[in-house]
Parts: C-alpha cells; structure tokens; sequence
C-alpha cells in the first residue's frame, strides 16, 4: 500500500496505558488540527463474565491487546511525528526506527478486530444470490459457479461450483472471487 492512504497502524504504550494514551492521541489530534489526518484512535475491549470468590459472577472490561492502541490515519511526516512523540506512546508497531515509516495493517487483520468491536468496515458484497462468480485463487481457481448464499458478517460466500454433473458447495471470502 503507498504511503498517504489512509490505514489502520498499530501504535505500542505502556501496558494498563492504553485509554491514557488514546486521550493524549485525541488531544494532540484537536490542539494541531490533526483531524483530517487521523480519523479513529481505538482501545479494543470486549465483556467477559469471572466468578467472584463469593461465587457471584460478575462482568468486566478486558483488554484483549494490552500495550496496543489502533489508529486509523494518513501517514504523512507531521501525522507520524505527533502520533510518535505523544506521551505514553512508546511507537509504532512494523516500524523499523531510525525513521522507517510504520506498515499499515492488511484488511483481514483489522476486519476481526473491528467487528469484535461492535464496528462495521462497511464492506458489504456487491452481488446477489443466483450471481454468476470466477473464483479467483484456491482450489477452484479460474473455475465458475454461482453464489447460494452470502454472509456479510462473516465476508463469505458459499458458491455452488458444477463438476461432474453435480454441485459442489465452496465457502469463499469476498476477495476470492469476482462478479462474470
């Protein structure tokens, strides 16, 4: 991916400084006017139930990533410098030092995390069921067939692929085929 398109990067803190971090990320974003730069600063947290030793149970916030925050950004050298030198930010993830530029994150690895967080990537499959598709990489590559059902959640496709006189149904991801 070249570098000014905007990505979701990794920044590292201090462990238990992640949400610390985050408001010091979004005050520095307002104070120089960063925001058409940096769009989302995010510290995953899902519920989990723990029994307490009175055997209640009880819900509590858990960090799945300590020590990380997720920005979605522009890298550009003044985005990188403030996101950087911001306290409790120790730097970022994929960056080599000496001035190497951070590596973004691909879409399947920040798909989950986002969804685990209750946000949309608002990428929703273009086609239909009964669509005619190619299958693109795989098994079945360069094979044809047509979609019998389509999971946006999960950014699957089950196709139905016709080998010797008979279908056979293929769970696919979205970036595996393309609409004929």
């Amino acid at each position: 991916m070249p570098m000014n398109e905007r990505a979701w990067y990794v920044v590292q803190t201090y462990s238990g400084c992640e949400n610390a971090a985050k408001k010091n990320i979004e005050r520095r974003i307002e104070s120089m006017d960063m925001s058409d730069l940096i769009f989302r600063v995010l510290v995953p947290e899902i519920v989990q139930t723990e029994r307490k030793k009175n055997g209640e149970l009880k819900e509590v916030l858990v960090k799945p990533y300590p020590g990380y925050v997720f920005i979605d950004m522009i890298v550009t050298d003044e985005s990188w410098f403030m996101v950087r030198n911001t306290p409790m930010v120790t730097g970022f993830l994929g960056s080599s030092g000496g001035g190497a530029k951070p590596v973004p994150l691909s879409e399947e690895e920040i798909t989950p995390i986002l969804k685990m967080c209750g946000i949309s990537t608002g990428k929703e499959f273009a086609g239909n069921v009964g669509d005619r598709v190619r299958i693109v990489t795989g098994a079945f590559a360069h094979q044809e067939g047509i979609i019998d059902f389509i999971d946006n959640q999960k950014g699957t496709v089950r196709v139905l692929i016709y080998a010797f006189g008979r279908a056979t149904p293929a769970e696919l991801s979205f970036n595996e085929i393309t609409l004929l």
